[in-house]
């Protein structure tokens, strides 16, 4: 399941997470758009998976993760296509909103998810941390061949040929997609079914197991969305607007997508290794840490001087993306597992509107300034009070019993 997911995620974020950066400016130069409209069209599209947060939350839960993955899957196949012929700023917000996105952040992100929530307990950080560090292995693998088509063929047949890879590789990967171990005759984690009797009491990590209702009562819950807006906002400024950002540095826009590949080439490792971590120490300090971390890489991004510090902020920004995986292990933990995708929805509701700030924020800051640089300091002061937010946390209660179903 884990391998499924990872899957899927690979070819989703190296075409759309990372890919955006580099259709950024050819799109821009071709529809002879400023930076703000053209960060405002793939913004929006990215709001779209707040505003269906709930519903596809509710429909992970109630039908399975697979699906949504299905309809997820192919809708981005066939906007892909339609996005080779776009003639007009109308077309492009159409085109992006209305197909590509109109079920990515509920397929690609919540339904993977939820399926890694549902199938482990123990190891729940780092099956997390595998599945959402697989997105920078598509901005590896994927988005320097992306980067390459663009610049060989242009951005046409580039979004063409993506249009086809998610129907011909994409769709085969989410057959055998399963809703939960249970329903195979398994139990989390792998264990077999014959082994829970002689699971020793309390040898089990205490599970809870709260609705949605309770769950949206408790301070927990808005620490941890407040704190991933704040994050996104950060972090989606920087990915969508990376090789602009190299390019009014002085760099080519093939230094800044090779800068992405590099990003998306730290990204497996370091999810993995603070996926890891989480399962071994006190999530809320991990992500405390690690935003501080985040901080110093996007300073060097913006100010480093020479090509050591530069490498040396790329590769640390990777923290930030990394940060995701323990923060839905950390719902997970809370919350519980019945209704993750439903809690995790309405949580997204929140965050993913910090991706239509942060990119649109950038772009304006560029267009009124023709600088960068206000940019980097807001995003500083955004980076320490998210860690701020993060160190503030705290378990809810192991027991509530009039918001755990029966």
């Amino acid at each position: 399941m884990i391998a499924l997911s990872c899957a899927i995620r690979v070819l989703g974020g190296g075409v759309h997470a990372y890919g955006q950066s580099v259709f950024f400016l050819p799109v821009t130069e071709d529809l002879g758009l400023t930076r703000t409209a053209t960060s405002l069209a793939f913004s929006l599209a990215r709001a779209q998976g707040a505003l269906e947060g709930p519903l596809a939350g509710y429909c992970i839960d109630r039908f399975g993760p697979r699906p949504v993955i299905i309809i997820a899957v192919a809708l981005a196949g066939l906007g892909y296509l339609l996005l080779a012929g776009v003639q007009s700023y109308a077309a492009l917000l159409a085109v992006y909103m209305g197909v590509i996105s109109l079920s990515y952040q509920a397929g690609f992100m919540d339904a993977t998810m939820a399926v890694a929530n549902t199938w482990f307990i123990r190891k729940r950080a780092l099956a997390m941390s595998l599945i959402s560090g697989s997105i920078a292995l598509g901005g590896m693998l994927i988005t320097p061949l992306l980067a390459y088509a663009v610049h060989q063929w242009g951005w046409r047949p580039a979004a063409l040929g993506a249009g086809v890879a998610f129907l011909v590789a994409g769709l085969p990967l989410t057959i055998a997609i399963r809703r939960s171990p249970e329903s195979i005759g398994l139990l989390p984690d792998g264990a077999a079914p014959t082994r829970s009797a002689d699971v020793p009491a309390g040898a089990e990590p205490p599970q809870r197991e709260f609705s949605l209702g309770p769950t949206l009562r408790m301070p927990q819950f808005w620490l941890l969305a407040f704190a991933t807006t704040l994050r996104v906002i950060c972090s989606s400024a920087v990915l969508v607007h990376l090789v602009p950002i190299w390019v009014w540095r002085g760099y080519t826009a093939q230094q800044g997508a090779f800068a992405l590949s590099v990003i998306a080439l730290c990204g497996m490792p370091t999810h993995l290794l603070i996926g890891w971590l989480g399962d071994r120490m006190n999530k809320g300090r991990l992500m405390a840490g690690s935003m501080a971390i985040a901080s110093v890489s996007i300073y060097l991004v913006f100010e480093g001087a020479g090509p050591w510090l530069l490498g040396i902020g790329v590769v640390l920004f990777s923290v930030l993306e990394g940060l995701f995986p323990v923060t839905w292990a950390t719902v997970g933990d809370y919350f519980g597992r019945r209704n993750f995708a439903k809690i995790r929805g309405s949580m997204s509701f929140l965050y993913s509107w910090g991706s239509v700030v942060g990119p649109v924020l950038a772009g304006a800051i560029y267009d009124r300034t023709q600088s960068y640089e206000l940019l980097l300091w807001v995003l500083l002061g955004l980076c320490w009070t998210t860690a701020l937010l993060y160190a503030l946390l705290s378990p809810p209660p192991a027991t509530a019993p009039e918001s755990i179903r029966p």
